[in-house]
């Protein structure tokens, strides 16, 4: 009786960016299976393009909005609170996969923990940027003029994109450690809501309260604001501080990531 020697399996690994286009295609086929998210999602910068514009249409007279009116000045903030939202509700397909068990099962698949949040970012800015295209296409309908031309568009839309990725990644965060909807949503409206506030958002910077201005000094959104409103207004190389705001806001981009991942790990520990 002869016995033959069992040969070890060879599991081969799947090279990561394979594993980051099948979670990007995942997610994006959630996506597009519920149109009407993604509708909701470019629609409501329209509203509050009109909202804004009207309830603050007076504010034109002023001299600090002689150049291109109120619009102009507003339509780089509305670009940078939109993305901001919509980052912020990232988390929420997170939750819905530990609800359906979806998420305990990617915990025990060979799959690398930054492919499964760099894919599910990129369909979420992917997202963020049919956004901003809508945002400045109805901002230039509305009546804002860009002098930045092509140039100072890219650069806006990089700058949310950025944006978008950071608290995308807080977002995804808070999904994992409160394992919680509800919860997500009460600390995402928390976080949102102040930092559009205390931001140069719908205001100059030199008009803000004192305080405020302090705060909007080191809020990642003003930075966004700044840099994609001197982007579009053609003034990126008489700005000052905007290559300082830029690498802080990159710099809180990646560490938010991190965090995302470190929050992504603890999870599956606790499974």
């Amino acid at each position: 009786m002869t016995t033959t020697a069992v040969q070890p399996v060879t599991v081969r690994q799947v090279r990561w960016t394979t594993q980051f286009s099948q979670v990007f295609l995942r997610w994006t086929r959630g996506q597009l299976r519920e149109p009407w998210g993604i509708g909701t999602s470019l629609f409501q910068p329209v509203i509050w393009i009109v909202l804004f514009g009207a309830v603050f249409s007076t504010l034109k007279a002023l001299p600090a909005f002689s150049d291109g009116g109120y619009v102009t000045f507003l339509i780089p903030g509305i670009l940078m609170m939109t993305v901001l939202y919509s980052g912020a509700w990232a988390g929420q397909g997170f939750i819905m996969d530990m609800d359906s068990g979806v998420m305990a099962s990617m915990m025990a698949m060979p799959l690398r923990r930054t492919a499964l949040l760099a894919g599910q970012l990129a369909t979420q800015t992917v997202i963020c940027l049919l956004q901003a295209v809508t945002v400045l296409v109805i901002g230039w309908l509305a009546g804002a003029r860009y002098s930045g031309g092509v140039v100072g568009l890219l650069v806006a839309v990089a700058v949310a994109l950025v944006l978008c990725v950071a608290f995308s990644s807080v977002s995804n965060a808070v999904a994992l450690i409160t394992r919680n909807g509800i919860a997500l949503i009460g600390i995402a409206q928390i976080i949102v809501l102040p930092m559009t506030f205390l931001s140069s958002t719908m205001m100059p910077h030199d008009l803000l309260p004192g305080w405020v201005q302090n705060v909007a000094t080191v809020n990642p959104q003003t930075w966004a604001v700044d840099i994609g409103r001197a982007a579009l207004n053609g003034n990126l190389g008489s700005a000052d501080g905007l290559a300082w705001k830029a690498a802080c806001l990159l710099t809180v981009a990646a560490l938010l990531f991190f965090w995302s991942l470190r929050s992504l790990r603890s999870f599956q520990r606790a499974q």
